[in-house]
């Protein structure tokens, strides 16, 4: 498998006390007008307060789109969807209950704003995470929720073990020179990956089996509540299970999420997708 070639993410600038954030806005008001060709012009907004805004930002732009980068709650209601970016997962949750950003989106997301959440983006979009990270008090991580479903995080190893892959990838369309039934050339880094799904959720893509880590005493991180372990370390638990293909793509009504980072590739028909999704052409 070859090595992955990407740029690197840009941490974002975090605004400081004098910089304090405006009253929340939990509206999804995003001004949509009417290009000459007749359809509908958008309005992305990327959560900017930490993780690859820049390259989600150039993707959406190469697409005709208008990107902005979020970072106060009033942000929010010039927006027609989102993109929750690859990142820190655990720095996003701190960062944006910090910023005020963190009830507004729950409301949001429940009242049905569009989101694409890209490898920590889809931890912050999950309603479980199997393998919190705690805080020094030991309280649990939290997330904005809206996808009825389990991640576990790192779930795919750590830094020196991201890799890329083809994916077959269900709902994506032809865009620029790619059919929509092309392969995605997916890149993985510390991703996560998706245990369990609700019934609403739909399966996009999956990491078939024999390109999964196993997930024995030379696979994964361990759970000390069931014993298992899932990929990337040393369990410890004496027990070799047979590798599965992992849930790494799913989509829920107005929500989409990967554990890969197609703006880090070139690959633009995810994005093109989330487009579609907010104009309620897919």
């Amino acid at each position: 498998m070859s090595s992955p070639s990407f740029s690197a993410p840009l941490p974002m600038s975090v605004p400081g006390s004098d910089d304090a954030p405006s009253p929340p806005v939990p509206s999804a008001a995003g001004t949509i007008g009417t290009t000459a060709n007749g359809r509908r012009d958008i309005v992305v907004g990327v959560l900017a307060v930490q993780g690859d805004v820049r390259e989600h930002i150039a993707t959406i732009e190469s697409l005709g789109g208008r990107a902005i980068a979020v970072r106060r709650p009033s942000e929010l209601s010039a927006v027609d969807g989102l993109i929750i970016p690859g990142g820190e997962s655990t720095t996003m949750d701190k960062l944006s209950r910090t910023l005020g950003l963190a009830d507004p989106l729950r409301d949001l997301i429940a009242g049905g704003l569009p989101v694409y959440g890209s490898c920590a983006g889809m931890i912050m979009l999950s309603d479980v995470v199997a393998d919190p990270s705690t805080d020094r008090s030991g309280n649990p991580q939290q997330t904005f929720g809206g996808l009825d479903m389990v991640v576990r995080r790192n779930a795919f190893g750590r830094q020196r073990e991201s890799f890329e892959t083809d994916l077959d990838f269900a709902g994506l369309a032809t865009t620029g020179g790619a059919a929509g039934d092309d392969p995605v050339r997916a890149v993985f880094i510390r991703a996560p990956w998706v245990e369990k799904v609700g019934e609403g959720v739909e399966v996009l893509a999956q990491v078939p089996a024999a390109e999964t880590p196993r997930a024995g005493p030379s696979g994964g991180a361990s759970d000390s509540a069931s014993g298992a372990s899932y990929g990337g370390g040393t369990s410890g638990t004496g027990i070799d299970l047979d590798s599965v293909a992992r849930i790494v793509a799913v989509r829920s009504g107005n929500l989409l999420a990967t554990s890969f980072h197609p703006e880090v590739t070139g690959e633009r028909r995810v994005h093109e997708l989330f487009i579609r999704m907010i104009r309620g052409e897919a």
